[in-house]
């Protein structure tokens, strides 16, 4: 018997997961190691060779691992309902005028409910992953998700959907290090290549990071359903043509395609008319948001209004002191500031300090 039981670990084949595997190994659980293949590149229309966590190196490497190990590996084939849940999701909500956010919803609905109904298949009391976060029981019972020690790898962000049931049986052996302390561990492992590895930071199905082309491989004859619609100004002005409406994200700068005498930004995408309205800098600040589809962590629920709470509007967003009051299933958020480039369909998370209060998406 294992000193402190069986765990399944969800391994990518990158540093990170394959650190914690090996961590927990070496703190005495009887690891099992998972590789779930989500997507297949040779069907998402990219342009480049295949990289990232699905490709047939990465999975070899997380077997590699596994077996140097002496602990058991398996690959779990998740493409069918990833695939219809958060690669159908990105898209719709493209079309929708939105900016979706798919390691949200992968996390919440595919990865820990996969990882889970495998964990109780094998007997696997926990599931681990390679997350910069923490986690911890509070005396009421409830499980609080925290940052990570290193501030530029923290998670937490993308963790908000994740249930309390399924919190209850999760660990983030990473959460107390940081990065480089991860690849150091790796070179004592003797695993150079691994300690060497690069990030990947894109959408891990539009590994060439170009989801414009992803879009129009996977939606078909989109470029000529959306093309030509109307560049405005706030004051409904036309000012020239655009090459369809999904193209466009909120904030957008760069790549219009018109010129103007100062910088013009995306302020608002009107999908019903095909039209796409520009501004000022300006134009973009906000001082509210509302938020949907909220999960809270650290509280069941927000009686009151609550003071002096950060609000991330985007994973690399420092964050801004605010005001949250919950409204049935719904947060408005009124900021202490103005905010700029508040996008629909992103993230806005929570936090009271280090700890994560829970989030929602952007409306």
């Amino acid at each position: 018997m294992s000193k402190h039981g069986r765990i399944l670990v969800a391994m990518s084949g990158g540093v990170d997961s394959s650190v914690a595997a090996v961590m927990l190994h070496e703190q005495g659980y009887e690891v099992i190691g998972l590789t779930m293949k989500t997507w297949d590149y040779a069907t998402s229309g990219g342009s480049s060779k295949e990289t990232g966590c699905c490709s047939l190196d990465s999975i070899n490497d997380a077997r590699t691992l596994a077996v140097n190990y002496g602990f058991p590996h398996y690959i779990l084939d998740i493409r069918d309902e990833f695939g219809d849940y958060v690669i159908d999701n990105f898209v719709d909500e493209y079309l929708a005028g939105r900016t979706p956010n798919p390691c949200v919803l992968c996390n919440t609905h595919i990865k820990w409910e996969a990882l889970l109904k495998r964990a109780n298949k094998l007997d696997c009391e926990f599931i681990a992953t390679g997350h910069y976060a923490n986690i911890r029981q509070q005396d009421s019972g409830r499980y609080v998700i925290s940052k990570g020690k290193d501030e530029n790898k923290d998670q937490s962000y993308v963790l908000w959907g994740v249930s309390q049931e399924n919190l209850s049986r999760t660990k983030f052996p990473l959460g107390s290090f940081a990065k480089s302390d991860i690849r150091q561990m790796a070179l004592d492992m003797g695993q150079e290549e691994l300690a060497k590895k690069s990030e990947s930071y894109e959408i891990c199905f539009v590994p060439d990071n170009d989801y414009r082309a992803f879009l129009k491989h996977k939606v078909e004859d989109l470029e000529d359903r959306v093309a030509g619609g109307n560049f405005i100004l706030s004051n409904g002005m036309v000012v020239g043509q655009h090459k369809g409406y999904p193209f466009y994200t909120i904030g957008q700068r760069k790549g219009l395609g018109v010129a103007f005498g100062e910088p013009m930004f995306v302020t608002q995408i009107l999908p019903e008319s095909n039209t796409v309205v520009l501004g000022k800098a300006d134009e973009l600040e906000r001082r509210e948001a509302m938020v949907r589809n909220i999960n809270l962590i650290k509280y069941a629920s927000i009686e009151e209004p609550m003071n002096d709470v950060i609000t991330k509007i985007r994973y690399k967003d420092a964050g801004m002191l605010s005001t949250i009051v919950q409204e049935k299933d719904r947060m408005r958020v009124v900021f202490d500031h103005n905010v700029s480039a508040i996008a629909p369909g992103q993230s806005a998370v929570f936090y009271e300090g280090n700890d994560l209060l829970g989030g929602g998406f952007l409306v």
